[in-house]
């Protein structure tokens, strides 16, 4: 059973999904990450895999994959620093990223790395979804992988059951039609929106994404899905002049409460 599944089985509530780019601040932190990561009690790592447009992303994600890749970040470098992960990582792991790099890579090549370093899922925004459905679909099943897609305000109903129905995992709730950084709370539409998709009763738990900086707004999220993802915040956080293992420590007790940890 994919580690995503049984995640969700377990925990229904208040998961958290933190992001990070793979290579920033350096390059060989992406292990490091993982393990800290791990160890404050995360739910779910989220790697971005760096790309030189990246057009979902805000400034501060931006910045990190522009860093990344002069840092000497590749897809091969990934999958290398990943390759024995599972000896120490137990949690979900999920890489991130645009559909160019991957293509270049091979996407056959790509899945079978994947599931060679025990990534549990992968989320391709600019991936069309009639594409993947006849042309991917096969081989991410073959290979026991998630594919991730993405819902926005604007997302029509008839999309939404179609997403649902493709899903495996999660579905990643976007929760403006906006690209990513951190923003103050949630207005009013959308919490309308997040109101709508929840009386959708979808079959998969969702995630809400874009927005989520501090502990007030993952609370906020949490009442309406599963759980939320952090990114940009987190990015912020670890480029700072403070050590990276207190960054972490630090950055992860602000946004969840201690007795969340097991909830």
């Amino acid at each position: 059973m994919n580690r995503l599944d049984t995640l969700f089985q377990e925990k229904k509530a208040n998961i958290l999904n933190i992001y990070f780019t793979a290579g920033y601040p350096q390059l060989q932190d992406t292990t490091t990450l993982l393990t800290l990561l791990e160890e404050t009690g995360v739910d779910i790592v989220e790697i971005g895999m760096p790309f030189s447009d990246p057009l979902a992303d805000g400034e501060t994600i931006q910045g990190s994959s522009q860093k990344a890749l002069e840092n000497g970040m590749t897809l091969s470098v990934l999958f290398e620093q990943l390759r024995d992960v599972r000896q120490k990582i137990s949690i979900p792991i999920i890489l991130m990223g645009y559909l160019n790099p991957v293509l270049q890579y091979g996407m056959e090549a790509f899945c079978k790395q994947c599931k060679a370093v025990g990534v549990d899922a992968v989320i391709l925004p600019d991936m069309p979804l009639a594409v993947y459905e006849t042309m991917y679909a096969p081989l991410f099943q073959q290979y026991g992988l998630a594919n991730i897609f993405l819902i926005t305000p604007q997302t029509s109903e008839k999309r939404i059951r179609t997403i649902d129905k493709l899903s495996k995992g999660f579905i990643y709730m976007v929760s403006s039609a906006s690209t990513t950084g951190a923003k103050e709370g949630f207005g009013e539409e959308q919490e309308a929106y997040f109101q709508r998709i929840q009386a959708m009763n979808l079959q998969n738990p969702c995630l809400i994404g874009f927005g989520i900086a501090n502990q007030a707004s993952f609370l906020k999220a949490c009442q309406y899905a599963a759980g939320a993802i952090i990114g940009s915040a987190f990015i912020k956080a670890i480029g700072q002049e403070a050590p990276l293992e207190e960054a972490v420590k630090q950055f992860v007790a602000q946004v969840r409460p201690q007795s969340q940890l097991t909830s």
